[in-house]
């Protein structure tokens, strides 16, 4: 089932399951880059897809970036 995420679902999301905040206020589909900011007040871009289900819930510096296999 295709869930049809808006930016309010989105922002309600990014509150429930992380520290960071949504700054980006449209959303456009699943590849646009979304910006937060991170709980260490970083700010930083992730797409939606990556945030949701690879765990990339904070900046590069907090949580730097998982080596390529």
């Amino acid at each position: 089932m295709n869930k049809r995420w808006t930016i309010a679902k989105i922002k309600q999301f990014v509150e429930n399951n992380s520290e960071s905040k949504l700054l980006t206020t449209e959303y456009h589909g699943f590849s646009q880059k979304l910006l937060f900011k991170c709980a260490c007040g970083s700010n930083f871009e992730k797409t939606f897809t990556k945030f949701k289900n690879n765990n990339q819930r904070k900046c590069d510096v907090c949580q730097p970036p998982q080596p390529t296999r």
